[in-house]
Formats: structure tokens, C-alpha cells, sequence
């Protein structure tokens, strides 16, 4: 996939584009294709409050706070939303998107299909992208891969994948993730982004 890099160019009605799908499904995957690709938008940076991986950088991949931060962060409302997931809480930095709208530029939030549903309640006008394995016996291997076929929480995560996936009248827009072809992903969304943005009526985000 070849782009011209794109500048930071202000838009008048910036959009809020929140990528799901199931664990393992390839979200950081093909939004790392995506920045290598100039594409250009804001990443949003997740808090969490599980341990950093091997590689991880914080503020990069995540910001990675105590528990205690976490809840303190909960009572100021400084998440746009935030949930438990198989131990360790996961939230949206509200001002983060905040800033990057109010500046004109496009943001990208990833959350899993529980975090979608709550930002489609709270913020319906934006657009939402389901990210579709190309079959469970793949999103399978994938998971195994990443947790080891003897671990404990993989049947957990293979059940909970099923249930994401009938969630998907959710969303507006369905792109196969393809792992030997993510610039293929990638240029879809891209085309997503494109397309709202000829829209004649624009979406509208606002907090």
C-alpha cells in the first residue's frame, strides 16, 4: 500500500473513528500499518492498568497507571469510558479526543466491543468500523499465538469473541483483517475515512 503522506491538515468537521472487533482480530496491527502508511490522524492512547509488555512503551502503547490512579481518574470523569477486561481495567482519556477534535483533526479510538457500546451511546455520530477475522478458526491460531494454546483464559476468550461478533449491527462499516494482507485492511479503512468525509450531511462529534 503506497500513500502520499498526508499533513496535518485542520478539518472543519473532524471525525471520531472507533475500530473493535474481537482480541486478536489485529486492531494495533492495522493501525501500525496505517502510521507507517502517513496516514493522518490521532491515536488516542489507552489507559490501562495491566502490566507492560515486553516493548511497550508508556504513553505509546498505553498509559499504564496503578490501580489507584485508575479509580482516581474514574471520579473525575476523565474517561470517555472505561471497563474491566479479564482482570485489569481499560479507559479512553476524554480530553485527549477532546483536543485533537477541537484542533481539527481526525481521531482514532480502539476499544473492545463492550467500550464501542458505550461510546455509540454517548456519541452516536461517530463512525464505527468492526474489524472481521476472516473465519473463528483463524481469530483461533491467532489467540493461541499470542496466549499459548494450554491458556486458561484462551476457551474464555474464543466464547467471548462469538458474542462480539453478534454485536455487529452495532457498527457501521465491516472490514475482513486479513494477517498476511493488512495494507489491504488498512487501505479500506482509509477509503471508510474518505468516504465520510464526502458526506453532504457531515457527522457531527462533539463532547
Amino acid at each position: 500500500m503506497s500513500y502520499e503522506k498526508q499533513s496535518p491538515t485542520p478539518s472543519v468537521h473532524p471525525l471520531l473513528i472507533v475500530i473493535s472487533g474481537p482480541s486478536g482480530v489485529g486492531k494495533d496491527a492495522t493501525i501500525n500499518v496505517m502510521k507507517k502508511a502517513g496516514l493522518s490522524f490521532h491515536l488516542v492512547v489507552t489507559a490501562t492498568t495491566r502490566s507492560k509488555r515486553r516493548g511497550e512503551k508508556n504513553g505509546v502503547d498505553y498509559h499504564f497507571l496503578s490501580e489507584d490512579e485508575f479509580r482516581r481518574m474514574i471520579k473525575r470523569n476523565q474517561f470517555l469510558e472505561w471497563a474491566e477486561v479479564y482482570g485489569n481495567y481499560y479507559g479512553v482519556p476524554k480530553r485527549e479526543i477532546e483536543k485533537a477534535l477541537e484542533q481539527g483533526h481526525d481521531v482514532i479510538v480502539k476499544v473492545d466491543v463492550q467500550g464501542a457500546t458505550t461510546i455509540k451511546r454517548i456519541l452516536p455520530d461517530a463512525v464505527f468500523i468492526f474489524l472481521m477475522p476472516p473465519s473463528t478458526e483463524e481469530l483461533a491460531n491467532r489467540l493461541k499465538q499470542r496466549h499459548g494454546s494450554l491458556s486458561a483464559g484462551l476457551d474464555l476468550r474464543l466464547s467471548k469473541s462469538q458474542e462480539e461478533i453478534e454485536s455487529l449491527p452495532l457498527f457501521d462499516y465491516i472490514v475482513l483483517s486479513h494477517k498476511g494482507n493488512l495494507e489491504l485492511t488498512a487501505s479500506q479503512i482509509n477509503a471508510i475515512i474518505t468516504a465520510e468525509k464526502c458526506r453532504l450531511k457531515p457527522r457531527v462529534v462533539k463532547l
